[in-house]
């Protein structure tokens, strides 16, 4: 009997009002985030199985599960002791007979008799006698379409407590035919594809495995297609709603900084500049992502569109993820702008500026922070521009938020995490994009080398004779403390006792994200001044800090740590005239771990390593937090899935221009 649909907006029919649906089934759907029909309809299996080619019950093997088909000859309940009950029936064919088994479950009793044909489907127990304990089963009828659960390619679902892959499938079984005419085709084509409609049955119970992924590329070309359309309408409400602020400048802070800092930008900077250049002189707001790799230089060509602004009678907001980025940040405009009169203010949780000049004051000011810059207590008058480093750390609706304290700025997100260009189509598709290709000349090369830890004494004494030289040197951990982690898996707080004694008598300092922020400040600041020789460390030096003294960092464990953020702990060394060295520590012998490493080995090149770590791990350590913005995709691989991606934009360009 098929599943009755109500004709009510149907798609958006809450499981509790399908029949066949109590209120605890709805509740166990509800934990696989299934609440609606949409979502039911569009429930991913995990995988699929196979079982249309029977094999003869002589040829079933306790490795691998497989179909079977036979005659029962016998069957019973058998009592055991502590009140167990065992339901049984012995299958047989023209190559021999096994034993099927069900353990404590009466029910089952009721559904099998002698002289039934039966399918099933499973693998032997490890025993002296064939039998296969709860395999899948069903009995042959006159009309052989029945079958659900073998016989067919069968979806594998992903399950929760008290929901069995039975009843979930036999229930999908009877839904999804009964609501494919429900289904709105939607107005564009996909040539090779199959329809929605198509997708969504195959996606279920395929006749052919051939089926399989085309019917996923589709609902995955769906995803993308919404994902591009709400994208471009972010863009044209934007364009339709607000006049740039106009910041055509006139070089009289940015004439000045170029001739002070002492060296010539490089050709791609100079490039990027002009393009900001050009958005803040147009006629919408300018949103423009700025890419870079560690080092190329990023931060003078936001330093020169923060002067354009300022020139044109605005204010600026820098946001960074970290405190020790802001601090950078603070130090760094403050020594540049130190000659012109422009207020640089640092607002973060630990150094809030809350004297009213801040918001009030008619000098041109720059205000630089970290979430802090989000609370309702800051405020700040004409701001023309809203810098966003690191956006990754980040995700879409902080930086609306943050653009909120404005009346429609002009936005430049940047990041050192190089972005391969499928979540680049996808997390910044709403933006412009720039990339910085070119290094700074005069900086000093990085050699990395992979290294067991029975390579300590060595390092041990390279990294002696490196500060004793007048550099100094990192030390990152994956852990801060040892609680509740593997073996093997070193921490800061638990090695810093040890290496302070092994490095006597350099000084050693210890830095980590649990730390009180003005006692973090206080070990940069010591770093900063070569007063601090080593810096033990986790992760949060992996942006924004800058210490061209230092030319050795010895990372530990490292492959508990992706590609991309090792790329960017290696970018805290280099950034002197000096030659550094990266020494990746690992005990970890397996072919993944050395393919990783060894990528990291051979390059410095930032956009192959992250499309490397993008095929290697996912996008999730590209993506930062849940915020991003990226869509939880249920069909869409941004590993795989560029062409489709492109596709995607194609169409929701073409469905803009049909309007």
């Amino acid at each position: 009997m098929p599943v009755e649909i109500a004709t009510k907006d149907p798609l958006e029919q809450s499981i509790p009002d399908l029949s066949g649906i109590n209120a605890e089934r709805s509740s166990q759907l509800a934990r696989l985030k299934c609440f609606t029909l949409e979502d039911l309809l569009l429930l991913k299996p995990r995988r699929y199985e196979d079982r249309r080619n029977i094999r003869p019950i002589s040829e079933l093997s306790s490795e691998d599960p497989a179909l079977a088909r036979g005659v029962i000859i016998a069957c019973g309940t058998k009592r055991l002791r502590g009140g167990r009950r065992l339901f049984e029936f012995i299958l047989e064919d023209n190559s021999g007979s096994l034993s099927c088994r069900w353990w404590n479950i009466s029910y089952i009793s009721r559904y099998f008799k002698v002289g039934d044909e039966v399918l099933i489907f499973g693998k032997l127990s490890k025993g002296k006698t064939a039998a296969i304990d709860h395999p899948e089963t069903e009995a042959i009828k006159n009309d052989d379409d029945s079958n659900i659960h073998v016989n067919r390619i069968v979806p594998v679902y992903p399950l929760t407590e008290g929901l069995s892959q039975r009843w979930l499938r036999q229930f999908l079984h009877k839904l999804v035919p009964s609501s494919l005419s429900l289904i709105s085709e939607p107005n564009y084509s996909a040539a090779g594809l199959p329809s929605r409609r198509d997708a969504i049955k195959s996606l279920h119970f395929p006749d052919d495995p051939q089926q399989m992924d085309p019917a996923r590329h589709r609902l995955a070309l769906d995803e993308f297609v919404c994902l591009q359309r709400e994208l471009r309408r972010r863009r044209n409400n934007l364009q339709s709603k607000a006049e740039a602020l106009p910041c055509p400048g006139n070089g009289s802070f940015t004439a000045p900084f170029l001739k002070q800092l002492g060296f010539q930008l490089t050709d791609s900077q100079q490039t990027v500049s002009m393009e900001i250049d050009g958005d803040l002189n147009g006629k919408q707001p300018m949103r423009r992502l700025l890419q870079g790799d560690v080092g190329s230089g990023k931060t003078i060509v936001a330093a020169l569109a923060v002067l354009r602004v300022l020139e044109s009678g605005f204010n600026a907001l820098i946001m960074a993820p970290t405190e020790i980025l802001a601090e950078q940040h603070y130090r760094n405009f403050t020594q540049w702008l130190s000659y012109l009169p422009i207020r640089i203010r640092l607002h973060t949780g630990s150094h809030k500026e809350t004297e009213a000049p801040l918001f009030s004051s008619r000098e041109p000011t720059v205000a630089i922070g970290t979430h802090a810059l989000f609370q309702d207590s800051f405020s700040m008058g004409k701001i023309g521009l809203v810098v966003i480093d690191e956006q990754h750390k980040f995700g879409v609706k902080q930086r609306d938020q943050l653009l909120q304290k404005g009346q429609f700025p002009h936005l430049l997100v940047m990041t050192a995490t190089p972005i391969p260009r499928t979540l680049g189509l996808t997390l910044y598709g709403d933006l412009d994009c720039s990339v910085i290709r070119e290094m700074p000349s005069g900086r000093g090369a990085i050699r990395t080398f992979i290294r067991p830890p029975q390579s300590w004494p060595k390092i041990l004494s390279f990294m002696r004779e490196q500060i004793s030289d007048g550099h100094q040197a990192y030390v990152v951990f994956p852990r801060v403390d040892n609680e509740d982690t593997t073996a093997g898996i070193k921490a800061v707080s638990t090695e810093a006792k040890k290496l302070t004694k092994e490095l006597q008598p350099f000084e050693v300092g210890v830095i980590h994200g649990q730390m009180k922020p003005e006692d973090k400040e206080k070990v940069m600041n010591r770093f900063h001044e070569n007063r601090i020789h080593v810096l033990l460390s986790t992760t949060v030096i992996e942006v924004g800090v800058d210490a061209p003294n230092a030319t050795l960092m010895v990372i530990e464990n490292a492959d508990q740590f992706g590609l991309a953020q090792l790329h960017q702990l290696r970018g805290r060394i280099g950034r002197g005239t000096q030659n550094s060295h990266c020494i990746l520590l690992t005990s970890d012998k397996s072919e993944e771990a050395k393919t990783r490493l060894k990528i990291l080995e051979g390059t410095q090149d930032g956009f192959k390593i992250a499309e490397a770590d993008l095929q290697l791990r996912g996008p999730g350590e590209l993506t930062g937090q849940e915020q991003s913005g990226l869509p939880a995709f249920k069909f869409g691989d941004l590993q795989h899935d560029l062409e489709l991606i492109k596709l995607a934009r194609n169409i929701a360009s073409e469905i803009e221009a049909g309007r």
